[in-house]
């Protein structure tokens, strides 16, 4: 499935490599700075990626002007002639649907795009979030900019480490010669002193595309009030917090899919929000009961397809009662709510959902749910804390299908029309003290 590297040339003259592969809907992944169409099929990671996402797709790619295999001289980096190349590119294939997932300095021109042509762009995903350039009040990426001048290998080597931590150590001066081939040391102040112009705020607050906005989870270079600015103009979006590269490519297909349902602004907003300021939360825990003998007796393939069915019934729970997913462990979530209501609704949501689900599965998942309350300590998109540990050691205690939650949690639900049975005092692995325990009486 090796690429056919084509050339179009836009509306203002500009000469653009592209390429498209596979078949069925069409994808187009546009980034920058990291593009070279011929460089990065060489580089197996990317290589793997693309050709997964051609096996459900039409997957198309392209190097915008000043890139790669694309002219580069007398060339501007201004949003409009970024457009003007995903234009031509699109028109030249004819496509009369796709979806976009852009990603660092592209997101911007794939924004305004979508804005513009918003009969054409089904789904939009943008990684990390953005409206305009990044911001040179950014410490590290001064300092980035200073050392490019004098020594632009080594920044491109740092740059990799700085902002994609998770890539293996032999990974990262392939993937730092990558982004030195894809534009040089000019090139890249250049774009850089650009972006600072690109304000893209109109185009966003008009778009009325499914979006998901990506943002890099436990990255100090990715604000999260970013993100948050975004999610507010963009109305109809969603926030996903990833941990890599292929987290977020995964997260795109889903949605692509349909596989994540779109929020209200009332729940996007909390979905954002609620990170950032310290107050009383609602920890749940989710955990498949028995998976590790699961995954030994189906094997890999089909612990899997089970393992994606469950996470599609936990987030369409989640969604619906307003919870905020911190992260999932394979086999198991973690998620927060601001209502203790709400998270015992979700949780017998969840059971109920299982509970039907199982009726008739020739494979049945049992799954256990705890869940605990108090002020967890926030860190980089993640919560901490006894609360958090507490929650964890609650769910580990439960049985699948059973509902346990700390007394704290029934406490705060009194007055509610919920059903609790005492189970006592319980030692949590751990712990000094024991914690009293209660089922939610869930099925009828």
């Amino acid at each position: 499935m090796e690429p056919q590297i084509q050339y179009v040339t836009t509306s203002d003259g500009v000469s653009i490599a592209y390429y498209a592969i596979g078949q069925g809907p069409a994808t187009l992944y546009v980034t920058m700075p990291l593009t070279h169409l011929e460089a990065e099929w060489d580089f197996e990671p990317l290589r793997m990626a693309f050709t997964a996402a051609a096996q459900t797709s039409t997957f198309v790619r392209l190097d915008p002007r000043g890139f790669g295999l694309s002219d580069r001289e007398g060339v501007d980096f201004d949003v409009d002639g970024f457009v003007l190349d995903i234009e031509a590119v699109v028109e030249h294939l004819g496509l009369e649907k796709l979806r976009i997932f852009a990603v660092a300095y592209a997101t911007v021109p794939a924004l305004v795009y979508t804005a513009r042509h918003p009969d054409k762009v089904t789904h939009l995903v943008q990684s990390a979030p953005a409206t305009s350039g990044i911001e040179m009040s950014n410490e590290r990426f001064r300092s980035l900019m200073d050392l490019a001048r004098v020594d632009y290998e080594l920044a491109m080597e740092t740059m990799v480490l700085t902002y994609f931590p998770y890539v293996p150590d032999h990974l990262r001066r392939d993937l730092a010669g990558l982004m030195r081939a894809g534009i040089d040391e000019t090139g890249f102040q250049r774009l850089v002193a650009a972006a600072q112009l690109w304000d893209a705020d109109t185009d966003a607050a008009s778009i009325s595309t499914p979006t998901l906005l990506l943002h890099p989870r436990n990255n100090p270079n990715f604000e999260i009030s970013r993100t948050r600015r975004v999610a507010g103009l963009i109305k109809d979006s969603r926030v996903a917090f990833t941990d890599t590269f292929l987290d977020g490519s995964r997260l795109a297909q889903r949605f692509f899919e349909g596989d994540i349902p779109d929020l209200t602004d009332r729940e996007r907003g909390s979905k954002v929000a609620s990170f950032d300021a310290a107050a009383l939360r609602t920890i749940l825990f989710t955990d498949v009961e028995g998976s590790t003998a699961l995954t030994e007796r189906l094997g890999d393939a089909k612990a899997r397809n089970l393992f994606r069915e469950h996470e599609r019934l936990i987030r369409a729970a989640l969604n619906e009662h307003g919870g905020s997913e911190v992260k999932t462990m394979g086999d198991g979530f973690m998620a927060f709510f601001t209502s203790a209501s709400k998270a015992l609704e979700c949780a017998i949501a969840i059971q109920s959902a299982f509970a039907r689900r199982n009726e008739s599965a020739d494979e049945p998942i049992r799954v256990r749910v705890g869940l605990n309350a108090g002020e967890p300590i926030s860190e980089n998109n993640d919560l901490f804390g006894t609360v958090v540990n507490e929650a964890a050691r609650i769910t580990s205690t439960a049985e699948g299908g059973e509902i346990l939650v700390a007394n704290v949690v029934r406490e705060l639900t009194k007055g509610k029309d919920f059903l609790f049975a005492d189970r006592g005092e319980v030692s949590l692995r751990g712990f000094e003290d024991p914690v009293r325990l209660f089922e939610v009486r869930w099925s009828e």
